[in-house]
């Protein structure tokens, strides 16, 4: 059966990684690729990524210059007939892009970090949710992907990590479980319920990606009749320089 490959990852600054980031999409080969914090406006975005060899490409980093933006490519075959991309009323400092790509609406988000502005990540996460809600409501298959900066629940934070900090207080793990509930499945941990070490982030000191001492923070959600027909939903810790591991999803397609 034919499958759809969906792939996120939070690069940590597109320029710096464009080589890894084009060696590793060839490898890969995704159908949909999600990248989030390329902190570059698109006349930064260097040549080798601006046309990628079998892609539509988007790049939403206007006016955030350094820091933040977001990407959503998508593969030729897929793409020729859907409509353009879309901002979502809950997109600020080119945190959200979203496409429809065979039948299903996708999402890349990176949701703000918290750390100076706690309130406007909850609020962040109440108008993703409402915005999940509303796809809900309307029958329309949604896959949410990228850094969402919330660990949900201890399990997706190694013991020497696990703290309280922002990113697994309670007032952001609740919004998660709002998230869920607004009709979207945790494929990874549907997949690995019981795998302890499932970690897509890794503070870059004293070799704890090296010893997978990390946080859970990068996920693909999907709407439950996507969901059922996943496959995997691999973290790669071996990729790349970024902080954080791409993510990749397989799904059975037709």
């Amino acid at each position: 059966m034919p499958v759809l490959k969906i792939a996120t990852w939070n690069v940590n600054g597109v320029r710096a990684r464009a080589g890894q980031l084009v060696e590793w999409i060839v490898s890969e080969r995704p159908d949909v690729l999600c990248l989030q914090e390329i902190k570059a406006t698109p006349d930064q975005i260097p040549g080798l990524l601006l046309q990628l060899e079998g892609y539509q490409t988007c790049w939403h980093g206007q006016g955030t210059k350094g820091y933040s933006g977001v990407a959503l490519h998508v593969r030729d075959e897929l793409a020729a007939s859907a409509p353009p991309v879309r901002y979502p009323p809950f997109d600020v400092e080119c945190r959200a892009v979203t496409r429809e790509v065979a039948g299903l609406t996708v999402a890349s988000i990176y949701v703000p970090n918290g750390g100076k502005d706690f309130d406007a990540k909850l609020r962040f996460l109440d108008e993703m949710t409402a915005f999940a809600a509303r796809h809900e409501a309307a029958g329309t298959p949604l896959v949410i992907c990228g850094d969402l900066n919330v660990a949900h629940t201890d399990q997706d934070v190694h013991p020497k990590e696990r703290k309280r900090v922002v990113g697994q207080l309670p007032e952001e793990r609740e919004r998660f479980d709002r998230l869920l509930a607004a009709g979207l499945v945790d494929v990874g941990r549907a997949l690995r319920p019981d795998d302890n070490d499932y970690f897509t982030w890794w503070a870059p000191w004293r070799n704890l990606r090296q010893r997978n001492i990390g946080w859970r923070l990068d996920y693909v959600l999907a709407s439950p009749s996507l969901a059922a027909r996943a496959r995997t939903c691999d973290s790669r810790r071996e990729v790349g320089t970024s902080d954080h591991g791409p993510v990749v999803a397989t799904f059975e397609w037709s």
